[in-house]
C-alpha cells in the first residue's frame, strides 16, 4: 500500500516539490474528498481492525548447559504441538461472529488468556466483551463451548465471560469523576411533558437489568424529576470532606444524582448560575466505575444543553416525542442541535402512541410523528411506548415500571430500546477508536474509511508539517512559525487517541497535540490541509 502525502499549505516556505521528492505519493484531491464525502456522515460505522489473540507463545528457559539434539528436537516438537492446539482453538472460535461488528470474536479481541493442556485435552479462556451489557453474551459462551468441543482431542472446556473495564474513549479531557464513565448518553425531547424523565428513568433500570454498571444525572434544574420517579433510602447527596467531591445516592444499584437531593428544592435562578450548578453536580461527583451514564436532559436547546454537550463529550442521544406535529417540530430543533454538536442520535421513542380497548388499537393524539423524525432526520431506531396508567402510576410512586413489571409489554419495549443503545454504543466506539491509528511497521498514519475496508496512509512529517493551529502560524498575521526543516523527516507519533466523536488528537516526540478531524462536513478538510493550491 502506498503512503499517501497531501500537498503542504501554500502558506509553507517551501516548494511541494521539495515535500514530493521526499514522499512517494502526493495524495490528488480526489482521493481527499473521498474521504470527506466517506466520514461526512455520522451514522456510518467503522469495523473493527483485527487483533492479535491475547494468548502467548511458549517460552524456553535456556541453561548454561549446551541442550542436546534430542532435546532441543524435543522442545521444537512441543512447541509446535503448541502453536498447533491453540490454532486449531482459535480457528474453531473465529467461526462465531460478533453481529454488531460482522467480525469473528478472535478478530474482535474477545479472546484473552487462551490456556491449552493438550495431554490432559484441558482448554480454557476468556471472553471479554466490550459491555457487561451484551444482549447476545450468553449465546457467545453457548457456541464457545460447543465450537471448541467438537475438536477432535479436547476432552474440557472452560470458558469464563467477563466485559472490558468501564473506560471512556477520551479519558484525558475528562474531570477526575468521569474517567473511569464508559458511555455517556443523553435522553432529550427539547419539549417538555413527553415523558422524558420516564424514559430516562426506565432505560436506565433496564440496563441494570441487563448487568450494566448505571449511574443516572438529573439535569433539570428547574424541575428535577428523579426524586419523584426513584425512592432512595437515603434522599440527600452527601459531601467527600477530604476532595469536596460529591457521592451520589443509590436505589436499587443505580446511582444517582439530582439538584433534587441537595436539599434545596426547585431551584430559582438565572440561566448562567444553573449552567454552573450542573457542571458542578456532573463533573465533581464520583460516578467510580460505570457502563452507562444516563442524563436525564432538561427541555429546550438554550445554553444549558449547549453547556452539558461541551463539558462532557456524549457518546449518543435518545430522542423522545409524542405523535403530535408540534412535538416533532420542537424535537427537530434538537436533533438539529446534536447534530452540530456532534452527537449521534441512535434511537427514537415516540411516547403516548397508542391504546388498545375491545379489540382495537386506538392513536388518540394522532399517528407519524415518531415516524417522520426516523425518515426525514435520519435516525435509524423507532420505538412505540403505549399509553399505560401503571406507567405514570409507578413513576409518581417512586418505583420504575421496568423493576415493577420486568415481564410486562413496556418493558419488553425498554429491553429492545437498552439493546438497541448497547449495539450503537458499541459501533460508535469502535468507529472511534479505530478511524485513525499508527502502523509502526509501515511508519504511516492509517485513516480507516467508515463502512468500507479502504484505508489511507499518511506520512507523519506531512501531518505534522500542516497544522494551522496557533502554535505553527500567527493567528494575526499568517506567518508561518514552524518551518519545513523543524520537523524531522522520520518524526513518529507517541500516541493517537480519541477526542470527542469526531477528532482525535496526536501527540509528537515535542509534546505538541495535533487535533484532526476524522469526520466533518466537507468544506472543513482534516488535517488543516489548504486546497486553494489544488
Amino acid at each position: 500500500m502506498e503512503i499517501l502525502s497531501a500537498p503542504s499549505s501554500r502558506f509553507l516556505p517551501f516548494e511541494n516539490s521539495k515535500l514530493q521528492s521526499k514522499q512517494p505519493g502526493i495524495a490528488p484531491p480526489e482521493k481527499w474528498l473521498q474521504f470527506l464525502s466517506a466520514t461526512s456522515s455520522s451514522s456510518s460505522l467503522l469495523t473493527p481492525l483485527r487483533s492479535s489473540s491475547s494468548s502467548s507463545k511458549p517460552s524456553f528457559c535456556f541453561t548454561t548447559r549446551a541442550a542436546s539434539a534430542t532435546e532441543v528436537a524435543a522442545s521444537e516438537s512441543s512447541a509446535e504441538l503448541s502453536s498447533s492446539a491453540e490454532s486449531d482453538v482459535l480457528n474453531a472460535l473465529s467461526q462465531i461472529i460478533d453481529p454488531d461488528f460482522g467480525k469473528d470474536i478472535v478478530s474482535c479481541g474477545f479472546v484473552k488468556d487462551l490456556e491449552i493442556d493438550e495431554g490432559q485435552g484441558k482448554v480454557s479462556f476468556r471472553l471479554e466483551l466490550t459491555t457487561p451489557a451484551c444482549p447476545i453474551k450468553d449465546l457467545f459462551e453457548q457456541q464457545a463451548n460447543e465450537v471448541v468441543a467438537g475438536l477432535p482431542w479436547v476432552k474440557n472446556v472452560s470458558v469464563t465471560m467477563s466485559a472490558q473495564p468501564a473506560k471512556p474513549m477520551y479519558a484525558g479531557v475528562l474531570p477526575p469523576g468521569l474517567q473511569t464513565v464508559s458511555n455517556i448518553v443523553a435522553v432529550s425531547s427539547c419539549k417538555g411533558g413527553v415523558g422524558k424523565s420516564t424514559v430516562a428513568v426506565n432505560l436506565a433500570y433496564t440496563l441494570a437489568g441487563m448487568g450494566a454498571r448505571v449511574g443516572i444525572f438529573d439535569a433539570d434544574v428547574y424541575g428535577p424529576s428523579l426524586p419523584t420517579m426513584v425512592s432512595p433510602e437515603n434522599r440527600l447527596l452527601m459531601m467527600n470532606p477530604e476532595n469536596r467531591s460529591i457521592i451520589p445516592t443509590e436505589y436499587m444499584g443505580v446511582k444517582l444524582v439530582s439538584y433534587g437531593f441537595a436539599g434545596q428544592g426547585r431551584a430559582i435562578m438565572r440561566g448562567p448560575m444553573v449552567s454552573g450548578v450542573i457542571n458542578q453536580l456532573l463533573t465533581t461527583t464520583e460516578w467510580g466505575e460505570l457502563d452507562y451514564l444516563i442524563i436525564d436532559m432538561p427541555p429546550g436547546t438554550g445554553d444549558i444543553q449547549i453547556t452539558l454537550c461541551q463539558v462532557v463529550p456524549l457518546t449518543a442521544a435518545v430522542i423522545v416525542t409524542t405523535p403530535q406535529k408540534l412535538s416533532f417540530i420542537d424535537v427537530a430543533k434538537g436533533v438539529r442541535m446534536f447534530s452540530k454538536l456532534k452527537v449521534p442520535c441512535v434511537a427514537v421513542v415516540e411516547n403516548l402512541h397508542h391504546f388498545d380497548a375491545g379489540g382495537y388499537r386506538y392513536y388518540p393524539f394522532g399517528r407519524g410523528s415518531g415516524s417522520q423524525i426516523v425518515e426525514k432526520l435520519g435516525i435509524p431506531h423507532l420505538f412505540d411506548l403505549p399509553i399505560r396508567p401503571t406507567l405514570s402510576a409507578h413513576g409518581d410512586n417512586g418505583m420504575p415500571e421496568v423493576v415493577a413489571d420486568p415481564l410486562g409489554e413496556v418493558a419488553k419495549t425498554f429491553q429492545d430500546l437498552g439493546v438497541c443503545l448497547v449495539q450503537q454504543c458499541a459501533k460508535i466506539r469502535q468507529r472511534v477508536s479505530t478511524a485513525v491509528t499508527y502502523d509502526t511497521s509501515m511508519k504511516a498514519i492509517k485513516v480507516k474509511l467508515p463502512n468500507s475496508e479502504e484505508e489511507f496512509l499518511l506520512h507523519p512529517a506531512t501531518v505534522r508539517r500542516n497544522d494551522r493551529s496557533a502554535q505553527s502560524v500567527d493567528e494575526w498575521t499568517g506567518e508561518q512559525k514552524l518551518l519545513y526543516s523543524d520537523v524531522p523527516e522520520d518524526i513518529e507519533p507517541v500516541d493517537i487517541r480519541p477526542l470527542g466523536n469526531y477528532a482525535v488528537e496526536i501527540t509528537w516526540p515535542d509534546g505538541f497535540n495535533q487535533v484532526i478531524l476524522t469526520s466533518f462536513p466537507v468544506h472543513c478538510l482534516p488535517l488543516n490541509i489548504d486546497t486553494t493550491s489544488w
